[in-house]
């Protein structure tokens, strides 16, 4: 359960991190100081998600860690959807479908 709560967390802050970067891609050219900040807060979740990812190392194979890092685009897609208002397409839901599988099968 611990692992379980690892991943989910190292995948939330790696979704959050890419969307800090997004959301400075879009900062005016005036604004350099809260670009900076969107920048400095997507390096800082995604730091914190590679030494999350380190820890989950430590207690499950890699070749069961890095598959299930693919959590991060049902992240992503909740996050871009909530927070950007991006469809949600049915390719997109049937792409979830097959990672949440996929993850699936692999921890069974």
């Amino acid at each position: 359960m611990n692992s379980i709560l690892l991943l989910i967390t190292m995948t939330l802050f790696g979704a959050f991190g890419g969307f800090f970067f997004k959301k400075a891609s879009g900062v005016e050219d005036k604004k350099i100081f809260i670009m900076l900040v969107f920048l400095g807060t997507g390096g800082l979740l995604y730091f914190i998600g590679a030494l999350l990812n380190i820890l989950l190392l430590k207690k499950l194979p890699y070749s069961i860690v890095f598959p299930l890092t693919s959590v991060t685009y049902i992240w992503t897609l909740l996050i871009s959807y909530f927070f950007l208002g991006e469809k949600i397409t049915l390719k997109k839901i049937i792409g979830i479908v097959l990672i949440a599988g996929g993850c699936l099968l692999l921890t069974r």
